[in-house]
């Protein structure tokens, strides 16, 4: 697929971020629009998938660790053609398949349920442990943020795939280096929850890239020389992003890490992104 169509598509997951939080005037909004422009890049260009065969044996399988972004996933599926945009509507609604958090009991084009920061690194070594013990060509992929890398869980997990080679497995960094609550120092300086993240997953024994997490050619450059360095190493593509990417007003501000817009504040938002209200 076309840059440009990927860049289209990605604006028009970002709308739905949008809409969909301030019509149910809840969810996140920074961590989402961070990670919309890798998410598309998979669903739309790299991984080896089909809407209307999720559970071919043979698809790649992927990971939302970060499991509180749901809301991208969710309009990236619809946009993919995994279900109807019309169910966006019933996002974290009692009994809905979209919930806050990915429930993979709920919705069957999830690999697995994501919520709890820091475990998604671990099911994707399981998943990618087996397909290699099983004789499978499938590639796992796992969205990671900069928060939970300070979960000791995700470095036990990065250790594990080092130990049995497994590469076929890739890790994406959504690296927009601000969460919700960190370190206050004078005039509200919040450090970055992620520091040396290259260096530290190269003392890992993993293959690193590093690009710009809104630059599609760098994405899908990295993703495609990941996939075929057949060497032996776990992968992981640090990708450089801004929170709230796409709207200014709340790129760089962690208060809308999770924050349902107002009225006007959802029109000016929507009137970046190119609606006209």
């Amino acid at each position: 697929m076309e840059i440009t169509k990927l860049e289209e598509i990605a604006n028009n997951v970002r709308r739905g971020i949008i809409e969909t939080v301030y019509v149910k005037q809840q969810g996140h909004l920074g961590g989402p629009l961070s990670v919309t422009d890798i998410l598309v890049g998979l669903f739309f260009s790299e991984m080896n998938i089909d809407p209307s065969h999720v559970n071919e044996p043979e698809r790649d399988r992927f990971i939302l660790s970060k499991g509180h972004s749901a809301i991208a996933l969710y309009v990236t599926l619809a946009e993919r053609g995994y279900f109807s945009k019309e169910e966006l509507i019933t996002f974290d609604d009692l009994g809905s398949r979209l919930q806050a958090h990915p429930d993979m009991t709920k919705l069957n084009a999830l690999d697995f349920s994501t919520g709890s920061l820091g475990q998604g690194l671990s099911a994707g070594v399981g998943m990618a442990l087996g397909a290699k013990h099983i004789g499978h060509s499938f590639y796992t992929y796992v969205v990671i943020g900069d928060g939970e890398s300070q979960e000791g869980q995700i470095w036990e997990a990065a250790d594990t795939a080092r130990k049995y080679e497994l590469d076929q497995l890739i890790a994406i960094l959504d690296y927009n280096k601000l969460q919700q609550f960190g370190w206050k120092d004078d005039g509200e300086l919040r450090r970055s929850p992620e520091n040396n993240a290259a260096e530290k997953w190269k003392a890992f024994g993993w293959d690193v890239w590093e690009v710009d997490g809104h630059c599609f050619k760098e994405l899908l450059g990295a993703m495609q020389e990941a996939k075929a360095a057949k060497n032996g190493l776990p992968k992981i593509i640090i990708a450089h992003t801004v929170k709230g990417k796409g709207v200014n007003f709340m790129e760089n501000q962690y208060e809308w890490h999770s924050k349902a817009p107002t009225k006007e504040e959802y029109e000016q938002a929507m009137d970046e992104l190119g609606v006209k209200s």
